[in-house]
């Protein structure tokens, strides 16, 4: 627990709170500097500091909870336009160490901007955007990359992993192979991509043993 966290103090009953939902797990209260009427924050009982502290169950136990006072708080205003914002790290705008989600009912004119698309960034190249997809899937793939789902409090875990299913049958589990396909790529010449698929070159993509992407170039009939 953070040794100067006002969420905490806050949760602990150390000061005025207007509480609207609360449970084993999570607190909702409104927040003291509201965008319009009806904006609340939820809260983990838990003291986690950012998203990725946070365990699998309790993220999603907040987003069922979030959820549930975003149809209250639309009966409440009239607005039927609202912002569910997470800021999550210091870069990220977050203000205090205690990990939130807001709910921000909407209305026109209310000054409130959360401006994207990010006008101040050019479209990446289509290779760029797909390498970093490749990148991404590989990464939750990778077993070596996951961390411990025990759940306890301030641990980081892998959501990728935590949400597997667990086999219900007993005995060896037998996995489906994965079927190759084939899939047509851009092609970049100094730098600058075509804007067209190679015709020249095919990509044969399947699992590898660990669950990683294996890409293999064929040439194309």
């Amino acid at each position: 627990m953070s040794s100067q966290c006002t969420f905490c103090d806050l949760i602990k009953g150390a000061a005025e709170v207007s509480v609207c939902h609360e449970d084993a797990d999570s607190i909702a209260f409104m927040d003291i500097q509201p965008v319009n009427a009806g904006h609340v924050l939820v809260v983990p009982r838990a003291h986690y500091n950012s998203l990725l502290d946070v365990p699998p169950e309790i993220g999603v136990h907040l987003f069922q909870v979030t959820m549930r006072l975003a149809g209250a708080i639309r009966r409440v205003t009239g607005c039927d336009d609202m912002n569910i914002v997470v800021n999550s790290g210091a870069a990220a705008g977050q203000d205090e160490p205690h990990y939130h989600v807001h709910i921000i009912p909407r209305r026109v004119d209310d000054g409130f901007e959360i401006n994207l698309p990010f006008s101040g960034s050019a479209m990446p190249d289509r290779t760029l955007l797909d390498a970093m997809a490749v990148q991404l899937i590989a990464a939750m793939r990778d077993p070596m990359k996951t961390g411990s789902s025990s759940g306890h409090q301030g641990s980081k875990v892998d959501p990728a992993k935590a949400e597997l299913p667990k086999p219900k049958t007993q005995g060896p589990v037998k996995r489906a192979a994965t079927p190759e396909r084939e899939v047509t790529v851009r092609r970049a010449v100094e730098g600058v991509t075509t804007g067209k698929p190679d015709v020249r070159a095919m990509w044969r993509v399947e699992e590898g043993p660990h669950g990683e992407l294996v890409y293999e170039r064929r040439e194309a009939m």
